[in-house]
């Protein structure tokens, strides 16, 4: 399961890295169509960037808190479960430590 989230991650900040370059990118061909100024390319660049990296803080925050509360929900299941089995095992030592006595054995 952690792997399938990590995968998840890094597969979001490659996504990210690409998509700073494809803006660049583009915005490369504006400057050199002369429909932006390099100076403004950069700061929209920025701009973008800062963005991207605000936008992967909050979904870094808001998946570690999922992450916590499955873990935790989890491990109250486990524990609960673990607290039903141990109670059978005391039910079935006792029934072994004293058996029913058949009729007509002493």
């Amino acid at each position: 399961m952690i792997d399938v989230i990590k995968k998840t991650l890094l597969a979001g900040v490659g996504a990210a890295v690409i998509t700073k370059g494809k803006v660049e990118d583009a915005l490369g061909d504006y400057v050199k169509q002369g429909k932006v100024k390099a100076d403004d390319a950069r700061i929209i660049a920025e701009k973008i960037a800062e963005q991207g990296r605000k936008e992967f803080d909050e979904m870094s925050q808001t998946l570690g808190a999922k992450i916590k509360e499955f873990t935790h929900h989890s491990n109250a299941e486990t524990k609960a479960h673990i607290a039903a089995l141990e109670e059978r095992i005391r039910v079935l030592e006792s029934k072994l430590a004293h058996p029913p006595t058949r009729s007509g054995e002493p």
